[in-house]
This record gives C-alpha cells, sequence and structure tokens, in this order.
C-alpha cells in the first residue's frame, strides 16, 4: 500500500480543519463529500462539478451534500488520493497514469502518446470489459472506486516559448507534466526534457525560463493564462483525455445503495453536461488563443505522423516491463 506523505497527512488535517464545521451542522445521516480539483473556477470541470453538486442535492432533497475545492485547495491530486485512502469523504479526477503510480500497472497505457485517433476510440475502450477489469483492480489496489469514466477532460496539446514545427523541435525542450511517470516517458521519446510539477506553478516557471512549454487541453492551457508567456501553441492531440470521477473504496462502501446509485447516477449526467461545454468552447478558445497573439500550428499530415511513429517506442519502453505482455494489441482491439 502506498504510504501517506507528511504533505499529504498536512492536507488531510486541512481537509478535516476545512470541513469540522460542516460536520459538526450535518449531526443527522446527510453526507457530506468534498471534490478538491487543480482546475480554476469556470473551466469546463468545475463547471461540471458545480452541475453535479445542484443535481446530487436536488435529488437527495439535501442529504447529499457536494463541497468543491478548486484551485487546488485540497493539495495536490496525490495529496486528495491520499486522503481517500485514509478514509476522508473526499474526491478527485485522476487518470491512467496515476493508477499506474498506485499500482495498477496496465492502466497507464491509456496516458501513452498518440494512444488514440479520436474520441470514440477513447470512448469505446472506456466501455469495454478490459477497462470494467482494470476498474476492479483500480478497487483492490489502489483502494479507489471509480465512480464516473465519461468525463471529456479534452483532447491534450503543447503550449511553448519556442514555435515546434517538427520533432526535432522537441529536442531538449522543458515541457511541465504532471507529477506521473507516463507522461514523463511520453514527452522524453519525443527528445523533450519532461519537468513534472503542480499546474499553479507553470505561470511563473515559463516567465522565468525554467520550463518552455507545458501540456494540456485548450481550457486549461487558456484559463491559466499561460499564453501571456508561452505564444506558440502545438495543436498535436497527444492524448485524448478523458478522466475518472475517484472517491476511496472506504467512502464509497460506507453509504447505502441507494446513494451509491445517486453518486454514479448524477456523476454521469452531469459528465454530458460538462462534455458539452468542453465541444462548444474549443472553438471559441482557440479564436481567442489568436487575438491574443498565440501563433497555432495544426500539424501536417506528414507531421502528425512522425509524431505518432517517433511516439511508438514509448510502448516497449523496458520501464513498462511490468505491463501485461501484448498490453498494446490488446487495448488496440478493445476499442474497436
Amino acid at each position: 500500500m502506498k504510504f501517506i506523505s507528511t504533505k499529504a497527512t498536512l492536507a488531510v488535517l486541512l481537509a478535516a480543519s476545512l470541513s469540522f464545521g460542516s460536520t459538526l451542522a450535518q449531526a443527522d445521516d446527510t453526507v457530506v463529500l468534498r471534490v478538491g480539483y487543480g482546475n480554476n473556477p469556470g473551466e469546463p470541470f468545475d463547471l461540471g462539478c458545480q452541475k453535479w453538486k445542484e443535481l446530487i442535492e436536488k435529488k437527495s432533497n439535501g442529504k447529499f451534500k457536494i463541497e468543491l475545492y478548486p484551485s487546488s485547495q485540497l493539495g495536490s491530486k496525490d495529496d486528495v488520493m491520499d486522503q481517500m485512502v485514509a478514509g476522508e469523504p473526499v474526491c478527485t479526477l485522476t487518470d491512467g497514469a496515476f493508477f499506474y503510480d498506485r499500482g495498477v500497472k496496465d492502466m497507464g497505457i491509456v496516458f501513452g502518446p498518440f494512444l488514440f485517433n479520436t474520441w470514440e476510440e477513447a470512448f469505446k475502450l472506456n466501455d469495454s470489459q478490459w477497462f470494467k477489469d482494470q476498474a476492479k483492480l483500480v478497487e483492490e489496489k489502489a483502494h479507489l472506486k471509480i465512480i464516473g469514466a465519461d468525463w471529456k477532460y479534452g483532447a491534450r496539446h503543447t503550449l511553448t516559448t519556442k514555435p515546434i514545427n517538427k520533432v526535432e523541435d522537441f529536442k531538449g525542450m522543458k515541457i511541465r507534466v504532471p507529477t506521473n511517470n507516463i507522461q514523463v516517458k511520453g514527452f522524453e521519446v519525443l527528445g523533450a526534457t519532461p519537468t513534472p510539477m503542480a499546474l499553479g506553478e507553470v505561470y511563473t516557471s515559463l516567465q522565468q525560463g525554467t520550463i518552455d512549454g507545458v501540456e494540456n487541453p485548450l481550457a486549461v492551457l487558456y484559463n491559466g493564462k499561460f499564453h501571456e508567456v508561452a505564444k506558440n501553441l502545438l495543436l498535436d492531440g497527444h492524448v485524448y483525455n478523458i478522466t475518472n470521477i475517484v472517491v476511496g473504496t472506504e467512502f464509497y462502501n460506507s453509504l447505502t445503495p441507494e446513494q451509491q446509485k445517486l453518486l454514479v447516477e448524477t456523476c454521469h449526467e452531469a459528465a454530458m453536461y460538462q462534455n458539452k461545454i468542453v465541444e462548444d468552447t474549443e472553438a471559441d478558445i482557440l479564436a481567442k488563443f489568436k487575438a491574443e497573439g498565440v501563433t497555432v500550428v495544426e500539424p501536417s499530415k506528414e507531421f502528425k505522423q512522425s509524431l505518432i511513429d517517433t511516439s511508438k517506442k514509448f510502448y516497449t519502453l523496458p520501464d513498462f516491463k511490468d505491463w501485461t505482455p501484448g498490453l498494446y494489441d490488446t487495448v488496440k482491439k478493445a476499442m474497436q
């Protein structure tokens, strides 16, 4: 089992203090779930969470409440997951790359570079028996319960201080990635120097030249205002990111069957609401980038193919020798 860091312990204490008053106030059978995430207020994921809060509180007649903590107020993604494992009633969004780091190794492949060509492939994989089997392992090994696997976080693109017009331009570029091994290796195979750090540190790091770029969906890149200090956007779509909403298994199992059903169903409803926002706003965000002086590069067919070809070695790296043999082919078949 993953040990809880000192930082995570502090985050647990902070979260407990934040909820102390509401815990006293809810001396009856009301459930209070704290949802923490790094996204800023107004981003599509935050709006989806607001809808989720509205839905579950209305349908439960106020007996199931959600408290929202955007902008990493409950700590990093890893901190919040550590709180879940410790039994706290908290929730966050996470992905296969983090499941890999928590012992469910095969799940890491879903965040591999250029694994998917379309959103249809990504959603098919998440609806497959392979994914369902992996979700059970996430419960058993990571002590996390996936309650939603259909939130379209967005295709992930790369925003940099210097232009990237060919694969060779990645060489030596310091690209911020989340704190997981999968995305580190995904950019290493392109020749970049991946630099894990919290999203909240990115703007200053770009401004000071500590890093040369950052990757994320368009809404996250724009709302983080990173384009004020990095003026080149490559629409590489290296990951089609469907995020997973998770709670701790201890919390989930403490709920009644009716509460569990309500939690999962309202999470799905909120996902559909959020997904439409993502789809509807991407064109507007691109227009804003261009209007604010960002050079947007849509890779040519040849450039995109070279990115795909260069990234294929990721799937045979010795770093992932703990993957099930033939995993790449198994996953490709599951998404057909």
